[in-house]
C-alpha cells in the first residue's frame, strides 16, 4: 500500500476508555501540525455508515483532555461486518477525500480496520484503548489504569466496612475475558483470593482456605472476582460461600461500569497523547496496518492481524506472588 495519504479520519470504536479523548485531541493537532486535514467519524464504524463525519480544527479538541469517554462517541455495528456496509463507509469516506485512518478501540475493532483495510485502499493505524488490556503489542492500553485505580479506590473502601463488620466481601470487577483489573486491584489492595479466566479456578480450595481462617479468627477477607473467571462471576462465587461457610458473614459487590468513567489518570493521558502522535506519524511514513503500543518506554509497532490474534499473557510470577502474599 505505502500510498501517500493527505486526510485523516479519527474514530473511538468499541467499549469508551478514560484517556480516549486525550487520544484523539492527540491526533487532532498531530495530523494539524504536519499539515493534513483531519476529520472525526462519530459513533465509530456506525458514524461511517452514516456518514456522520465531522471536519475536525485545533479548537475542536481544546478542553478535553481532562474528561472520560469519548467526544467521539462509540457504538457497536453490526453492519460494518457485512461486505456492504464496508463499502457504504468507503464511499462515504472517499466523498470528502479521507485516506488514512485511525482507530482507537479493541481487539474487535482492529479486525474490523484489517477486514476494511485489506478491501480497500485505505491504511489504517490502530491504537489500543481499551480497560482490560487484552491486547498483546504493548505494556499499557488506553484506559486500564484509570480503571484500575478506579477499582482500588472502591475496593479500600470496601474493605473499611468489612473491617468494621468482620464480613467477608466478594467483589466482582470488569475485563471481559481478561483478569489483569482483578489480578492488578486485587494486589494492590491486600484481596486474600484474586480470582482470574487466566487460571482455573480451584473453589474448594478457596473454600478450605477461608475455613482455615475463620477458624483463625481472620474474619475480613477480601475475594476479588474478574468477571469473565470461569467459576461464574462475584454472585455464583458469593453463593458457594455462604454454602460452605454459613457462619461468615458474606456480601457481594459488583462495581460494574463506575471502572470505565471518570478523569484519566496521569498515566493514561501520557500514554493516549503519545500513541497519537505516534499514529499520525505511522500515517506520515507510509506505515500502514499496525497498532502503535509501547513496550519497555519504547513506541512498539504490531501488524493489525497479529493484533487480533494475539492476548496479553499473566505471567507465573504474578500468580506466584498472588499466592504468597494473600497467604
Amino acid at each position: 500500500m505505502n500510498k501517500k495519504v493527505t486526510k485523516i479520519g479519527v474514530l473511538t470504536s468499541g467499549g469508551d476508555a478514560p484517556g480516549m479523548n486525550a487520544c484523539v485531541r492527540a491526533v487532532v493537532r498531530t495530523a494539524l501540525f504536519e499539515g493534513y486535514e483531519v476529520y472525526g467519524i462519530m459513533r465509530g464504524y456506525q458514524g461511517m455508515l452514516d456518514d456522520d463525519i465531522i471536519k475536525m480544527e485545533s479548537r475542536s479538541v481544546a478542553n478535553i483532555i481532562q474528561r472520560g469517554g469519548t467526544i467521539l462517541k462509540t457504538a457497536r455495528c453490526k453492519d460494518f461486518m457485512t461486505p456492504e456496509g464496508r463499502k457504504k463507509g468507503y464511499e462515504n469516506l472517499r466523498k470528502r477525500g479521507i485516506d488514512g485512518l485511525v482507530i482507537i478501540g479493541g481487539d474487535g475493532s482492529f479486525r474490523g480496520a484489517q477486514i476494511f483495510s485489506n478491501e480497500f485502499d485505505i491504511p489504517c493505524i490502530g491504537i489500543p484503548g481499551t480497560i482490560d488490556k487484552d491486547i498483546a503489542g504493548t505494556d499499557f492500553t488506553i484506559g486500564f489504569d484509570t480503571a484500575v485505580n478506579t477499582a482500588i479506590e472502591a475496593i479500600d473502601k470496601i474493605r473499611d466496612t468489612a473491617d468494621a463488620h468482620d464480613r467477608l466481601f466478594v467483589i466482582e470487577v470488569m475485563g471481559r475475558d481478561a483478569g489483569y483489573i482483578a489480578l492488578h486491584s486485587g494486589i494492590a489492595t491486600g484481596a486474600e483470593h484474586i480470582l482470574i479466566p487466566e487460571k482455573k479456578t480451584n473453589i474448594n480450595e478457596m473454600v478450605d482456605s477461608l475455613l482455615e481462617k475463620e477458624r483463625r479468627q481472620k474474619l475480613v477477607n477480601l475475594v476479588v472476582v474478574a468477571e469473565g473467571d470461569d467459576f461464574g462471576g462475584g454472585n455464583e462465587v458469593g453463593k458457594v460461600i455462604r454454602e460452605k461457610l454459613p457462619n461468615a458473614d458474606v456480601r457481594v459487590c459488583i462495581l460494574g461500569h463506575i471502572q470505565r468513567g471518570g478523569a484519566p489518570t496521569c498515566l493514561d493521558r501520557l500514554i493516549a497523547s503519545r500513541m497519537g502522535y505516534a499514529a499520525v506519524e505511522c500515517l506520515k511514513e507510509g506505515r500502514d496496518n499496525v497498532m502503535v503500543g509501547i513496550v519497555n518506554n519504547r513506541m512498539h509497532y504490531t501488524p493489525l492481524d497479529h493484533a487480533v490474534k494475539a492476548k496479553q499473557k499473566i505471567s507465573e510470577e504474578w500468580l506466584k506472588i498472588v499466592k504468597i502474599l494473600a497467604s
